[in-house]
């Protein structure tokens, strides 16, 4: 079998490029983006104005909000200049903005179509992640997640596939799928509506699937993903490759969680992988030190990529592989600074609709260059007007 390593020169371009910045043109208006969701509820005796609602939502949720009825709670209490910025009902007789109530966005959140409100949160953050400079290479990681507390009427569990920004943890698309092993089928649908083209698209061992890897080629777009049982030929192709005559091309080391990790990266051009479009194999090897009870662990891991050699050196690969494990930073977020996984909330796609806004959330204030996302929303709640500039509402 012909095999060809890499060239072990690790490029750094990448890694000297300046951090990621906005852009000095005017960003998309939220409001905008709202404006495309339809209104689920009947015409007659609509008072409050559904982009209003949905806007009011989002801000709140960026102050901290965690509940229905604490998104409820801020909108009564936010300044009359701040409802009038969100599009908030004017009453004819007084003249004053009227907040909606928390039945009221129960009732829209339980209605809405959470296909569309995904579409138009996740195309404003696109919007918003086109605009910034310094970052060389664009990939996404599809990833699910399950609400573990939250729950449909009918007592089902709510899993969602999204598909996550490496640069920015912004959310750009997300869809639902019935159970955990469903997500498969979600995959295609979940990218449908995203502008892939050039992107590297990461993902785990359940997305191996080669009706992934053709799609993803008919799209532009490439692809790293982790090869383990469900591709067995693959798999037993790679362990077979001479990896002991292959020089070591990239060495990372990383501290936190209460362990430490040493990762080794291996990469050849191969040119018959069984795989579609594949052109590179990898060899990563883990070792990992419990610092609290000093245990020491091994693992190998083996993945293919449609990238070239010339399009991404070793150094980028254990990048691009690394960020997308990091997505999981983004669901320990959600859990402990939003209690995603405390929420009971149990009322029709409410429940959806909220981790829309917390994606939002994350995705706005990481675009905007925060990282201590928990501060920050503290930052917000102190003044009213602050979620309307992250939000972009003038």
């Amino acid at each position: 079998m012909p095999v060809t390593a890499s060239s072990p020169i690790p490029v750094v371009l990448g890694q000297l490029a300046p951090a990621p910045t906005l852009a000095e043109q005017e960003c998309p208006d939220l409001l905008s983006a709202l404006a495309q969701v339809s209104d689920p509820r009947d015409p007659r005796g609509r008072l409050h104005p559904l982009t209003a609602v949905l806007a009011i939502a989002a801000a709140a949720v960026l102050t901290g909000a965690t509940s229905l009825l604490a998104i409820s709670e801020w909108a009564a209490d936010a300044p009359q200049a701040v409802l009038e910025r969100l599009g908030a009902r004017r009453d004819p007789f007084s003249g004053r903005r009227q907040a909606p109530c928390e039945t009221t966005i129960r009732r829209i959140l339980a209605e809405i179509d959470g296909d569309e409100l995904d579409r138009a949160v996740g195309g404003w953050l696109a919007a918003r992640r086109a605009q910034i400079t310094g970052i060389p290479l664009r990939a996404l990681a599809v990833d699910g997640k399950s609400l573990r507390g939250a729950a449909r009427a009918d007592g089902r569990r709510i899993h969602l596939l999204s598909a996550v920004d490496h640069a920015t943890s912004a959310v750009l698309g997300q869809v639902d799928v019935e159970d955990k092993t469903n997500e498969i089928p979600r995959f295609q649908p979940l990218l449908d509506d995203i502008d892939v083209k050039g992107t590297v698209v990461t993902s785990d061992a359940l997305h191996t699937q080669r009706d992934h890897a053709t799609y993803l080629l008919n799209r532009g777009a490439h692809y790293i993903v982790i090869v383990k049982g469900n591709q067995k030929k693959l798999r037993k192709q790679l362990k077979k490759l001479p990896w002991d005559k292959i020089p070591l091309q990239e060495r990372t080391r990383e501290h936190g969680h209460g362990r430490g990790e040493i990762r080794r990266l291996k990469a050849c051009t191969v040119n018959n992988l069984l795989y579609p479009g594949a052109l590179q194999a990898i060899e990563l090897k883990r070792r990992r030190v419990n610092r609290r009870t000093g245990r020491i662990s091994f693992k190998t891991v083996y993945a293919v990529t449609s990238l070239t050699s010339e399009q991404a050196a070793p150094a980028e690969l254990a990048s691009l592989i690394r960020g997308h494990w990091q997505v999981e930073a983004l669901h320990h977020m959600r859990d402990t600074t939003f209690a995603e996984d405390a929420s009971q909330l149990r009322t029709g796609n409410a429940p959806r609709a909220m981790a829309t806004w917390r994606n939002l959330a994350i995705g706005a204030l990481r675009t905007a260059g925060h990282r201590g996302i928990a501060g920050v929303l503290r930052h917000n709640a102190r003044d009213a007007t602050r979620p309307l500039a992250i939000l972009t509402i003038p």
